[in-house]
């Protein structure tokens, strides 16, 4: 996925905070996926507006982190790979 691709999260998904897991997950009709931090903040943001760069750049500043851009699209490219990414 190229930085300027704009990824969704799938319909099929519901991403929320479960604080029984105290964490984020994913919510599909067969279970869910329990997230990590990292993975929730990246996720929080494939709404389809934000490209790959503005994740990117969003993520770099809220949590002083740079050169973060591989990170980011391996996740959103195993997000696709396993369907939570449209």
């Amino acid at each position: 996925m190229n930085t300027e691709s704009h990824p969704k999260l799938s319909r099929r998904f519901r991403l929320q905070y479960e604080p029984a897991q105290t964490r984020w997950v994913l919510l599909y009709p067969e279970g869910m996926v329990q997230l990590n931090e990292s993975a929730a903040e990246i996720l929080k943001r494939c709404d389809g507006e934000h490209s790959v760069a503005q994740i990117v750049g969003e993520l770099e500043a809220a949590f002083a982190v740079q050169d973060i851009t591989a990170q980011v699209q391996a996740l959103i490219a195993e997000g696709g790979r396993r369907g939570w990414i449209d």
